[in-house]
């Protein structure tokens, strides 16, 4: 090639960059830029199920990183904050189907609520993206590979805590089907997310003119050991069996959310269920879902209950079923898992869901909503210590609904419980795409605990779930039937359920103070 040529692509490359640069910066001035972080946020959302996009999560979050160069730190939190509101907006828009379709509550009621949740939400992202900027005013490997990726896992640790936490769109959860889910044994969802931001730093760096090409080259060789090192730790077996395989029968009852509560529903509503379990004695243990039985315990105690625990015994079966209970002493009621059948014993759901199970209200909002006719309930929570309840001589970890979304509490059971169970009643939100996101949640929750999940829900999707949190069985949603598989109870400890969410938490910290401490030394 000649002088020419050569002097020629130099050119040529050097125009290109220039090109890229200025119109990045035209980018990144106003109304565009802020556009750009709103159709981030929402396509982040195709990265969890039903869609399974999982790279789409450290591809948008690199574009909302590289939209905070050069602007304000006030800016960056605005823009931020759009990618949180059109993240939540959109990934959970089915909330509508329980609060007005199922909750009957007026239509301008569902949406300030709607609006008051993301707005929240979309308050972490934006507190990440403020800081960020504020911290190192200067775009760089700095803010894109220690700053971001620590601010980014700890506000996310936050809103899972914080306010009784909600922790749905974790962006961990999101890469249950990738190489990254071989962290999540190791420090559990916001690991995973601290590996996805910081992928999405590698690429910004290994993507942008202005970084030098020795340490492009460096992101690139980073970028791909992070994933191998994740792909590497995935075939990693961190737990093992501890007894013979069990066969298990998972009822999913699916009556639908509008008519479970009707009165003239209830006695056909106990006599499926009955129906189902007596067609699968030969099971040592039959599930049923989250408030199968929609009334109190006690209150069928005796023509329904008890000669149920009679033929469980007759057979050798043991049952969970999902019931409300009641203290008849204190008046307090909870929203129970019952054992019958063997070691009879209850656990009271201790996560409950506000402004669902629970209102942490004055009294005059209560009387406001009952004088609305808006269908709620007032659960007790249950004891922090419960005593695990005992499934074919084993100890089991119990969970209801949304209690599976919180990792650390599901990592109390651990490593006594030999397998987890959880039962829930997701016809709340009709067939939208809560369903696979909540089994999405339980099969990393599976992952993190290295144990077998059983999945029992009321409309779908029931499911068994593996130690590596793959599906082994499943029903559809919508559809009546049993589902009859084998599990193995398993014993050991994966360094999650040993550390907790404090082990990411400290990483995260050390990150972000090494990130403060290069950009000192560098003004220095």
């Amino acid at each position: 090639m000649s002088a020419a040529s050569v002097s020629g692509a130099h050119t040529a490359r050097n125009a290109v960059t220039a090109a890229l640069q200025d119109g990045g910066a035209r980018l990144r001035m106003g109304i565009p830029g802020d556009v750009l972080a709103l159709v981030c946020g929402a396509l982040t959302v195709l990265a969890f199920a039903p869609f399974g996009l999982y790279l789409l999560a450290s591809l948008t979050l690199a574009a909302l990183f590289w939209l905070l160069q050069d602007i304000s730190a006030r800016r960056a939190a605005w823009r931020g904050f759009l990618f949180g509101a059109a993240e939540f907006a959109w990934g959970v828009h089915w909330l509508y189907i329980s609060i007005h379709t199922i909750g009957d509550a007026p239509l301008w009621l569902t949406f300030l609520i709607l609006a008051a949740l993301v707005t929240v939400m979309a308050v972490y992202s934006a507190l990440t993206c403020g800081l960020a900027v504020w911290l190192t005013p200067r775009a760089g490997v700095v803010r894109w590979l220690l700053v971001l990726p620590a601010l980014w896992t700890v506000f996310e640790w936050l809103r899972g805590w914080l306010l009784t936490g909600f922790p749905w769109l974790s962006l961990g959860y999101s890469q249950i089907g990738s190489a990254l889910k071989g962290y999540a044994p190791l420090l559990g969802v916001y690991g995973v997310s601290l590996a996805v931001a910081l992928s999405a730093g590698l690429l910004l760096t290994l993507l942008t003119a202005r970084v030098r090409r020795r340490m492009r080259l460096a992101a690139l060789a980073l970028l791909l050991a992070v994933w191998l090192a994740g792909g590497l730790l995935a075939n990693v077996r961190w737990t093992h069996p501890s007894g013979q395989p069990i066969q298990v029968s998972l009822i999913q009852g699916n009556i639908p959310q509008t008519i479970k509560w009707d009165p003239q529903a209830f006695r056909p509503t106990l006599a499926l269920y009955r129906r189902l379990t007596d067609a699968h004695w030969d099971s040592r243990l039959i599930i049923w879902p989250e408030s199968a039985i929609p009334e109190y315990a006690d209150q069928v105690q005796q023509d329904y209950l008890d000669p149920l625990q009679r033929a469980a015994r007759a057979h050798g079966t043991q049952l969970l079923i999902g019931v409300p209970t009641e203290n008849l002493t204190t008046g307090a009621a909870y929203n129970s898992v019952i054992s019958l059948g063997g070691h009879d014993g209850v656990y009271n759901k201790r996560h409950l869901v506000p402004l669902a199970e629970y209102f942490p209200l004055p009294k005059w909002v209560r009387r406001w909503l009952e004088s609305m006719n808006l269908p709620y309930s007032s659960f007790t929570p249950g004891a922090a210590h419960q005593p695990l309840l005992e499934i074919a001589g084993y100890p089991v970890g119990v969970s209801i609904c949304y209690e599976d979304a919180f990792g650390s509490e599901i990592m109390r059971a651990l490593p006594r419980a030999a397998f987890l169970v959880n039962v829930s009643d997701d016809g709340w939100f009709g067939d939208s795409i809560a369903l696979p996101q909540h089994l999405e949640i339980a099969r990393m929750r599976a992952l993190e605990a290295g144990r077998y999940l059983l999945r029992d829900t009321n409309t779908g999707i029931t499911a068994v779930i593996g130690p590596r949190g793959r599906i082994r069985e499943s029903l559809p949603a919508d559809v009546r039937g049993v589902l009859t598989a084998e599990f193995t109870p398993y014993a050991g400890s994966t360094p999650y359920s040993r550390l907790g969410n404090p082990a990411i938490v400290v990483l995260a910290s050390l990150l972000l103070a090494a990130g403060l401490c290069m950009r000192f030394l560098r003004r220095r």
